[in-house]
Parts: structure tokens; sequence; C-alpha cells
């Protein structure tokens, strides 16, 4: 019996190495570049990581990323100056652009569209409404010299809080280490990544490893009532002029990046009201005879990237007449 269980236990260990070999060699599992908090209160990347992002269990998406100076994934440093002409374009993963290389991300492609512009991408997952106008409002003296922000507004996740408070927890647990061992053993961060290790995770936390709550038949009469959803919306424009209060809004050269088909039309009432620019690509999305996201994920592929791209190029070309 003894003897039956060492061999049982050496044939898991070899499988286990032989997987994480296959898992290596194929690039099967995503890299995620360290996240720190600098001096400025601002959540960003190490510097100068370079690596592969990958989305679906068999590389449904390979892309390249490069961490910049700044501790952002873009194609070039950020070097704002009087004498060029700069857009920023500030966002969470969308604008992070770990879906596609870098070498053909949107601020890339908006550069081959129009003549002498830089575009500088602060993107960052995970970053809402507030941590765009910290950002701005930290790096102000960079902001002072580029000539035009986009800032990308998901309304329904990016104004759910009225103040910034940086995200110290998240970045003490990625720097934990039980993620550490995490993504150097890469067998477990594909598992990770796929799913695998999500019944280990509920039995470590006490509950069922298999068995998923009953969600029932989803009908109409479960839709937000209108007296919820006016409450929702005041709750979020609130929310928005408290942090442009706070942070100031420079209207001469800020504007909005948004879908108008997920957005209120109370808050778009509130933009046109008060002066606020915002660029609308839903009817360039809608009129797409093509996806504009990718099957497994929620975000833009590289068609509904490029429709972004031309969006904004569009928007410069005004802009700078």
């Amino acid at each position: 019996m003894k003897k039956f269980i060492l061999k049982s236990v050496l044939y898991i260990l070899l499988i286990l190495l032989l997987l994480e070999v296959i898992v290596r060699v194929f690039h099967l599992y995503t890299e995620d570049p360290p996240r720190f908090i600098d001096e400025y209160g601002v959540e960003k990347r190490v510097p100068d990581h370079d690596g592969y992002a990958v989305t679906g269990n068999r590389n449904q998406n390979y892309s390249k990323f490069h961490i910049n100076k700044a501790g952002f994934n873009s194609f070039r440093e950020f070097t704002p100056s009087a004498d060029k002409y700069e857009m920023a374009l500030v966002g969470d993963s969308f604008i992070e652009g770990f879906h596609q290389d870098f070498s053909n991300s949107i601020g890339k492609q908006i550069e081959n569209q129009t003549e002498g512009v830089e575009v500088y991408e602060y993107g960052y997952a995970g970053y809402d409404f507030a941590n765009q106008m910290h950002l701005v409002h930290a790096y102000e003296k960079d902001f002072q010299f580029i000539d035009q922000i986009v800032l990308y507004l998901n309304y329904e996740n990016d104004l759910g809080r009225a103040v910034y408070e940086p995200n110290k927890d998240r970045i003490k647990m990625l720097s934990s280490t039980l993620f550490k061992i995490r993504d150097n053993i890469k067998l477990l961060a594909y598992g990770s990544k796929i799913g695998i290790v999500e019944p280990l995770k509920k039995l470590a936390q006490r509950g069922v490893a298999f068995n998923e709550p009953e969600k029932g038949y989803q009908t109409n009469e479960l839709k937000d009532s209108e007296e919820e959803e006016l409450k929702r919306d005041q709750k979020r424009i609130e929310n928005f002029k408290s942090l442009i209060n706070l942070y100031g809004l420079d209207k001469s050269k800020t504007s909005l990046l948004l879908d108008s088909r997920k957005t209120s039309e109370r808050f778009l009432d509130f933009c046109r009201n008060n002066g606020i620019r915002y660029i609308d690509f839903a009817p360039n999305f809608e009129a797409s005879k093509k996806p504009t996201t990718l099957i497994y994920d929620h975000h833009w592929n590289a068609h509904g990237r490029s429709l972004i791209a031309k969006e904004l190029a569009g928007y410069l070309k005004k802009i700078k007449k």
C-alpha cells in the first residue's frame, strides 16, 4: 500500500510537471505587469515591463504589451511640451489595451490617421472616473502642456464614488506571497485564468465547491423601477459633480468618450447643459456590420478599437481646424 501511494504521488508530480512545461512552451498563461502606487497617489504599472497578455484557454487573444517609463502600456514615452500637439487618452482596461499589440494600439492608430499629433495612453485596468480625475490633477505639470484630454467614461461602472482613495488593499493583495506563487507557477496561473481553481477557492472559503446558486428565470419584472433609476442617476451625477468640483475640469480641452447606449439621458442632458463635451461612439458601433467586441470578453476587439481610433482621429481633425 505504501509503495502504491508513493508511486501515485510520483506520477501526479510528473504529470503536473509535464503540464507546467506545456503551459510554458505554448504560453497559455497571461502575464500581469506588477502594480504600485506612486508618490502622487496614482495607481499604475511598474515601468519597463514587457510581456504577453493572453485571453481564453487556447490563446484566442495573444498580444504584446510594453510598460513605458510613466507606468502605462504604450508604444511611446510621454514627453509633453508646449511646442508639440498632444492628446491624452485616459481610462480603464479598454484604454490600457492589453487585448491588442501595443504597437497597434488605439493611440498609434490615431497618430497614423492624423498629422503632427502625439497620443499618450494613460490606461489602467480598474480605473474609474475618480482615478482619472485624480491622475490628471496629480500630473497637472504635464497636463498643462497637453492640448486635448479624453476621459473614457463607462457610465454604469465609473461613477460609484465622489472622492478618490488609492486602493492600497488591492496592491497589498497582489504583492502577497500567494499571488507571487501563482504568478511563478504558470500552470496555477493558467488554471486560475480559466476557472479551474475556483472550486478550490470556494472550499478554502468554506463554500460549496461546484454548486452554483439558483438564479432562476429572469423576467422583465426584475427590471429597475423608474424611481430606482432616477435615484441611481442622481447619485452618479452628484458623484460626477463632486469630482469635477474637487479637481476642476478644463472644458476647453477635455472631452468624455462614451457609449450613449449605456449612458443615462439625464447624464447626457447634464453634460449638454453644462458645456461638457462628449464623444459618442455608439452610432459607429451600431452601424458596423462586424462584431466590435471579443466573443469571450466584453472588451473591444481589433475592429472595435479601430472604430474608436477613427472616431477620435476625426474629432482631433475637427478640433485642430
